[in-house]
């Protein structure tokens, strides 16, 4: 298991951190997704960590933008 931190800009409110999770969630190999919404921290753990391009990919598509 590997865990790596990374931060998204744009999230106000609990609908944010839903979202950020659950489509970071959906990406391979994830186990869990951890979303700080003051720090716009997000923690993914899983069997290998995400690679930048995925990662950006899932935070667009939950409407905001991986720093």
């Amino acid at each position: 298991m590997t865990t790596s931190v990374w931060q998204v800009s744009g999230m106000t409110c609990e609908h944010c951190v839903s979202a950020v999770r659950q489509e970071v969630g959906e990406l391979g190999g994830v186990h869990a997704v951890d979303v700080v919404l003051e720090t716009g921290a997000v923690t993914v753990t899983g069997e290998a960590q995400p690679d930048r391009a995925s990662m950006a990919a899932a935070v667009e598509e939950a409407g905001y933008q991986l720093v």
